[in-house]
């Protein structure tokens, strides 16, 4: 069978949210209409609440959604990840169990990766998984953790054997968050927000049904959330914003935005808000300023380059091209952006830029770029991670020699107080 036509998947989704949409209707109750029909998630498989369409037409739906203020399936936060890892890698329980509420909104998920002992080293996780009887038993503390406070369930790489090296050593879960023994604590960040936790985990459990893969394929797996995380790493700068449209499914879209999804609210700030620049250099004047100017010019190209390097990595995706590498390009690009951004907003606003809350410009966000930018460096990978990344898998780099590398992990020096049995 030939691949459709844009036209054709244009005149099909038209056609079916004309006939189908009502702002009446509840959002959950929408979406769940969205899920069954394919379009929320049109590149998802058809026996998995997609069409099986290639990737490349996802946005030719969104154009006909925004055309008449349809609401879409919930894509926000970690939940993505989630989904898109299960879709690689989940068993068809997994995605029974998981997909369907991911894309309704009805479970919120976060990402047990970091902790406060490995810094940027993943691989040298010393969370533990053990399993006794016909159970995980989880004991750990994971860090830097969105939405881990409002999370319903969990992606959880834990170490499960110690005499295996780092990388060799690691397992896959999914962890019900809202059980006795996860314990998640915000922390506040500079910008005056709290969507970052610390979570502490103790005799946690979990279901051997609810490992994903093998023992000892959890690096392979959570390679594959961080390629998906980075390649959508575009999606950064901007976010959902609430409707002025009437109609109950708008309100409750609205609730979740001002909830469910608070903690990812200054993201756009964290990419920067180049979109604020050229507007606040014309209204302070120093558009008329050339060294302004000519920093301004070197943003603007800088982020359309960003913007094409995402829509190579779609258009890699779409061919059905493996996550690679070109993810990596696209979050150190964005980091530059950010920092590039920053720096300007400064040069317009001077010392006002540092002015918070109503005293502030733009009721204080050009202040909460500049705190939030440093994150952009951090989050998903920190830039030095992304370098390497691109000098071993682009250029064809040697790799830093690791004497640990072939080592049991047990026998590996790290960062940390605790024992192993």
């Amino acid at each position: 069978m030939s691949e459709p036509t844009e036209a054709d998947v244009r005149a099909e989704v038209s056609a079916w949210l004309k006939a189908n949409f009502n702002p009446d209707y509840g959002l959950v109750e929408w979406r769940l209409k969205l899920v069954e029909s394919g379009w929320g998630a049109p590149h998802y498989p058809k026996e998995w609440y997609g069409r099986g369409l290639p990737v490349k037409f996802n946005a030719v739906v969104d154009e006909e959604f925004a055309k008449i203020g349809a609401v879409t399936v919930c894509r926000a936060g970690i939940r993505t990840l989630a989904a898109a890892t299960i879709i690689d890698h989940g068993t068809d329980l997994h995605k029974e169990k998981f997909l369907r509420r991911i894309l309704t909104g009805e479970d919120t998920w976060c990402q047990l990766f970091s902790e406060p002992g490995s810094g940027s080293d993943m691989a040298a996780a010393t969370t533990r998984a053990e399993l006794k009887g016909n159970k995980w038993i989880v004991n750990g503390q994971k860090v830097w953790t969105t939405s881990a406070h409002k999370a319903d369930w969990a992606l959880l790489l834990a170490r499960t054997d110690w005499d295996q090296p780092k990388h060799k050593g690691l397992s896959y879960f999914l962890l019900n968050m809202r059980q006795p023994g996860v314990n998640a604590q915000p922390l506040k960040q500079m910008n005056g927000h709290a969507s970052f936790n610390q979570v502490f985990i103790t005799d946690a459990e979990i279901e051997p049904e609810l490992q994903m893969g093998k023992n000892g394929e959890g690096w392979k797996i959570a390679t594959t959330t961080l390629m998906h995380e980075r390649r959508g790493a575009g999606a950064l700068r901007t976010w959902a914003m609430p409707s002025t449209r009437t109609g109950r499914i708008y309100r409750e879209e609205n609730a979740e935005i001002a909830t469910t999804m608070e903690p990812y609210k200054w993201y756009p700030q964290r990419a920067g808000r180049v979109d604020l620049l050229l507007d606040r250099a014309k209204a302070t004047g120093k558009i008329n300023d050339p060294v302004v100017r000519q920093e301004l010019a070197k943003v603007l190209v800088l982020s359309k380059s960003a913007e094409w390097t995402a829509m190579r990595a779609r258009a890699a995706q779409a061919l059905g091209r493996p996550q690679g590498p070109e993810g990596s390009l696209g979050k150190l690009l964005g980091s530059h952006v950010a920092r590039a951004a920053a720096r300007v907003h400064t040069m317009i606003d001077g010392a006002n830029a540092m002015l918070t809350g109503s005293d502030g410009t733009l009721d204080g966000v050009i202040a909460e770029v500049l705190v939030s930018v440093p994150a952009t460096s951090i989050a998903g990978g920190t830039d030095e991670i992304q370098r390497n990344i691109i000098a071993e898998r682009i250029l064809q780099m040697p790799k830093e020699a690791d004497p640990f590398a072939n080592k049991p992990f047990r026998d590996v020096p790290r960062n940390t107080v605790s024992k192993v049995g």
